[in-house]
């Protein structure tokens, strides 16, 4: 209980921290940043409110997790040229999102099992985790092309060489999901990822009622 307030508690301060951000932007006429900042909060609450719509439960990690990336993205990468600054910073968000992109991917799967981790083949759903993250990750820089060439962007930047790089981080994050879900089923006291994914099931039991059914014998 103790964690989930904390957890709670600092995703409270993100939103409130952004919610700030808009209004002082405002104040001292800084319109750009009021945008980009009230763009960042809007979809950072997003996907709690499409989440409630479609009944399912998204545990506060998980919404930490969503708020951080779309900051890192929009406010930190756009705003203040953290990828003009940092050469690692557009890897880093290749990285995390494929591994978060699997993880869904692997929550969805597992929903076809109802949750029995005994029925569910690890290493098939493993695999299956994998091409989820990785085909998100080619669909993301067909985006990129296409903005590119239709709007005349830069979203590619060096070309083959930056889609290549991200391709290859998209297959590395790829396989850090995969991995997890595969020691997820296996061991259900996985130590890093297991108890995120662990969560949502506690999260949304109707969609995993054969996880419940298996705890209790």
């Amino acid at each position: 209980m103790k964690t989930r307030r904390v957890t709670t508690g600092f995703l409270a301060v993100l939103w409130g921290g952004l919610a700030i951000a808009v209004v002082v932007a405002l104040v001292l006429g800084v319109w750009s940043l009021a945008f980009i900042s009230a763009a960042t909060l809007l979809l950072s609450i997003a996907p709690a409110f499409v989440a409630s719509r479609l009944a399912l439960s998204l545990p506060a990690p998980f919404l930490i997790a969503i708020t951080l990336f779309v900051m890192g993205t929009i406010l930190l990468g756009e705003a203040f040229g953290f990828y003009e600054r940092y050469w690692w910073w557009d890897i880093a968000l290749h990285g995390t999102s494929a591994v978060g992109f699997g993880l869904i991917g692997f929550l969805f799967i597992f929903t076809l099992f109802a949750g029995d981790r005994y029925a569910a083949p690890p290493l098939a759903i493993a695999v299956l985790t994998f091409c989820t993250a990785v085909t998100v990750g080619a669909l993301w820089e067909i985006f990129e092309y296409a903005m590119d060439q239709i709007f005349g962007l830069n979203m590619q930047k060096s070309g083959l060489i930056d889609t290549m790089e991200d391709l290859i981080v998209d297959a590395v994050g790829a396989l850090v999901a995969a991995t997890a879900s595969f020691a997820y089923l296996k061991d259900q006291r996985g130590r890093v990822l297991g108890p995120l994914l662990e969560q949502f099931v506690e999260a949304n039991r109707r969609l995993y009622a054969r996880a419940r059914e298996r705890m209790k014998r």
